[in-house]
Parts: structure tokens; sequence; C-alpha cells
């Protein structure tokens, strides 16, 4: 699977909510960062099966029901490849609506995530989930 077809695979299973399956996609040593990490937020998560635990509740916190006209850019790298995605769905704890941008720098070497940058915002996702301190405790207090 080429990097543009794995992110288009990575996006499916975010949606049927397969989070053993969407961890799967990463190498044994893969990372998953957050270079905007909000404080109490891990900034960096190591290898799938520290990533499969990070993301094994995330069903229970976000519904995303949807992920409109995702677009994948591949970069000069072959390897590397830029998405541009935006998810919604419902905040499952409260029922607020959830809709949040998202763009990742993902490189892809032998069909599998060797490294997953996540740029996005978190005081846009605070605003979405209710505060800063329901997604800390959501994202970052559990999982880090």
């Amino acid at each position: 699977m080429n990097p543009r077809e794995l992110v288009h695979h990575a996006l499916a299973l975010l949606l049927a909510k397969d989070m053993t399956g969407f961890a799967g996609l990463w190498s044994e040593q893969g990372v998953l960062e957050f270079p905007f990490a909000a404080p109490g937020y891990p900034p960096r998560i190591e290898g799938r099966a520290a990533i499969e635990e990070y993301l094994r509740d995330y069903p229970a916190l976000l519904d995303i029901r949807a992920i409109p006209e995702p677009t994948v850019h591949q970069s000069t790298d072959p390897e590397v490849v830029i998405a541009e995605f935006e998810a919604s769905g419902i905040v499952v704890a409260t029922g607020r609506d959830y809709r949040l941008r998202y763009i990742a720098v993902i490189t892809v070497r032998d069909g599998e995530i060797q490294h997953y940058r996540d740029y996005w915002s978190p005081l846009a996702a605070a605003e979405a989930m209710g505060g800063l301190d329901t997604l800390t405790t959501a994202f970052g207090g559990s999982h880090a």
C-alpha cells in the first residue's frame, strides 16, 4: 500500500472505530507525535503497542461520524505525505458537536507508518471537548 492509500485506509479505520486496526498501521517502532501538545498531554508516543494503548478508548471519547473530502499531498520524498482533513462527530461525554481540522505529516516505509506528526489545535479541541481540563483528562491523564 502506498502512503496515499494508507492514509485513506487509516481514515476509514478511524471512522469504523477500529482503533486496533488503526494502531496496527504503525511499524513496531513507529512514533505518534503531537508538536502542539497542550500541557499535560503526551507530546510523543513511541511503539505500536503504546500507540494502540493510547488510542484504545478514543471511540468512548469522540464519536467521529464523518471525515469529508480529505486531501493527501505527496511531498518530494516518496515516503512522506501531508494529510489535511476535518473530523466531525459528537463528544461522547457531553453530546456536544465536535468538528476539528487536522494536518498530519506522515512517513510511510514498507507499508507501515514510521512517523506521524499530528498538527492539531489543542485550544480548538479543548473548546469542542468542553474545556482544557476535560481534554487533558481524556487524552493525557489516562494514557500518558
